[in-house]
């Protein structure tokens, strides 16, 4: 019998808003609604819901790369939007879970293949921003690690015009289905 989880990358201000740090701008945020409808599914369904979050310190060697994004308990590190609000009423249900993450790969030293294998998960859905970057390695994460992977089309946004491309790459290297 299948287990699923959904795996939400990076829907923070600084990723999300039209000011955020590292934006994605209105890709990003016309995918929330259909975000937090998939996770509202989920909880009714009585499956996992996973927030993977970037989370840098102020001076982390990543900003030598990119603008300044995620800092730790800063509000550009928050949930976006309707995301936050979903979050903050569901925070304490059994089946939703945070991990923060100093990597693109949301599987890179932190303990979230542990704890959906601990759940007897063996397939991730993934949404989030963005496609080419952090989206694109944390199913190539969830795969070296054995699940089963699932992207939503229409629940992942990227700033580069690769986002297609990206989603090919992911059905050729690591065998994930893409639902439209």
């Amino acid at each position: 019998m299948t287990k699923e989880a959904l795996i939400i990358v990076d829907m923070s201000y600084d990723f999300v808003a039209d000011d955020g740090g590292l934006t994605v701008g209105k890709p990003g945020q016309e995918i929330v609604p259909y975000i937090r409808n998939l996770a509202d599914d989920f909880l009714s369904a009585n499956k996992q819901v996973v927030v993977a979050m970037d989370a840098h310190e102020p001076n982390d060697p990543h900003f030598d790369l990119w603008p300044v994004h995620n800092v730790v308990n800063t509000p550009g590190q928050e949930l976006y939007g309707e995301l936050k609000d979903w979050f903050q009423a569901n925070q304490e249900h059994k089946n939703v879970h945070y991990f923060p993450k100093q990597n693109y790969n949301s599987f890179f030293e932190t303990e979230l293949a542990e704890t959906l294998r601990n759940l007897d998960v063996d397939t991730v859905h993934v949404v989030g921003v963005t496609t080419d970057i952090c989206v694109f390695q944390t199913i190539g994460g969830a795969d070296a690690e054995g699940f089963k992977t699932l992207t939503h089309r229409r629940g992942v946004a990227t700033f580069t015009d690769l986002g297609e491309v990206m989603l090919e790459h992911m059905t050729r290297c690591f065998h994930t289905e893409v639902i439209d």
